[in-house]
């Protein structure tokens, strides 16, 4: 890909998704979240907190055993789909589907540090202190009017929703981890499949 194709304004491509969700994970820090609202809005971020979901494999993915089931359908659509999820009854999380179609891997998105579109975040998050407005999977969701319809949209050609180049982030600026909130896991909740930007304010936890 030219330089060009690289610009900070330049929209991912497929095969920018069709790596292991370790590889997509680690490289999606730095790059950019954009949503256009309806009313003409854009909201964007720099994505500063990822996680790596390994599909069958792996305890704590969606996708473990095979499982396949209208929920999680997204996850085996081809690399670049979004997978919106609901917790708890109250929260979206957004996942950007990696490998290749029928590879149920996906990679989450924990944390966002906004850049554009401040005020209409600041609205959606009331209350919240600016290094709060995206620092989690739900909060971002929130932040980003991101929820169940845009689960499934091709992040590669949506208008509503994809990612861009950004700068990604230098190897000595990511710290890595085990998952958070994945203790039923067993031994896959303590490997290091989560992705950070150390020098970030807006990440969910140190």
């Amino acid at each position: 890909m030219s330089s060009a194709d690289r610009s900070a304004g330049s929209r991912l491509s497929r095969r920018f998704f069709r790596r292991d969700a370790v590889t997509v994970a680690r490289s999606l820090l730095g790059r950019l979240l954009v949503r256009h609202l309806p009313d003409g809005t854009v909201l964007a971020g720099r994505i500063v907190e990822t996680e790596a979901y390994l599909g069958p494999e792996d305890r704590a993915a969606h996708s473990f055993g095979g499982r396949r089931t209208p929920r999680n359908e997204s996850m085996y659509k081809d690399a670049g789909h979004a997978y919106v999820y609901f917790i708890y009854g109250m929260h979206w999380c957004l996942n950007v589907v990696a490998a290749s179609e029928g590879r149920p891997e996906a990679c989450l998105i924990r944390a966002v540090e906004p850049i554009t579109g401040l005020e209409t975040m600041r609205r959606l998050r009331a209350g919240r202190p600016d290094p709060e407005l995206c620092s989690g999977p739900a909060k971002l969701t929130q932040a980003f009017a991101i929820d169940g319809s845009l689960d499934g949209i091709d992040l590669v050609t949506s208008r509503e929703l994809y990612l861009a180049w950004g700068r990604p982030l230098p190897p000595n600026r990511i710290a890595v981890g085990p998952r958070i909130g994945v203790a039923y896991a067993g031994e896959w909740a303590d490997k290091p499949l989560r992705f950070y930007d150390r020098q970030s304010r807006h990440v969910s936890r140190r």
